[in-house]
């Protein structure tokens, strides 16, 4: 496996797909617009409204800050999420409607094409050193709820301070890497099918 850092202050911000509100986009994978296969970003949720519909695409939403939200999907489904970390998975062609509790939210928002990646979505406490081993076809985002880390027995060291990314990316070199700090991560694994 190798690191690629991604800094809070290098996420792209740019319109929904919808135009009707913003997110921070982590990253993309491959980086080639509307075809993508996995995509990790922040949205932005400052009023009531419809989200996005991507086709093919699973999705899981994770509220990072704010009060929380009400999704109401047009089917008639309603699922609250609240802080600090709720998380619902859904398919991205299900049309739904956000409804704010009290005030903005800022969402984790992981997507990707249903036929090609397997994907976990885990909320952990990062209380010491944690090992990620390399797994063929599986590459693994860290996101840093809260605290700040370094990967061990790198050099130059490579640190993440809240709000940064890191991705551990699978190559022809079996091995291991550890994350040694303090405070919560999200962990995303994608693992190509």
């Amino acid at each position: 496996m190798h690191i690629q850092l991604i800094p809070a202050n290098q996420y792209l911000r740019t319109r929904w797909k919808n135009g009707l509100g913003w997110t921070r986009e982590i990253i993309r994978y491959p980086n080639h617009d509307d075809l993508w296969h996995w995509r990790l970003s922040i949205a932005e949720v400052d009023k009531d409204g419809p989200f996005s519909v991507f086709e093919n695409i699973d999705r899981e939403l994770i509220l990072l800050s704010g009060e929380g939200m009400r999704l109401n999907f047009s089917e008639g489904e309603s699922v609250i999420l609240n802080p600090p970390h709720d998380k619902y998975r859904f398919a991205g062609e299900r049309e739904l409607s956000a409804e704010l509790i009290s005030g903005p939210t800022q969402d984790f928002n992981v997507m990707w094409q249903r036929d090609r990646f397997d994907v976990q979505v885990l909320h952990r406490p990062l209380v010491g050193p944690m090992v990620f081993f390399s797994e063929k076809n599986a590459t693994w985002a860290i996101y840093m709820l809260s605290g700040q880390a370094q990967f061990k027995d790198q050099s130059p060291t490579k640190r993440l301070q809240q709000g940064d990314t890191a991705l551990l990316l699978p190559d022809e070199i079996s091995g291991r890497l550890i994350l040694d700090g303090g405070g919560e991560a999200l962990l995303v694994k994608l693992v190509a099918l």
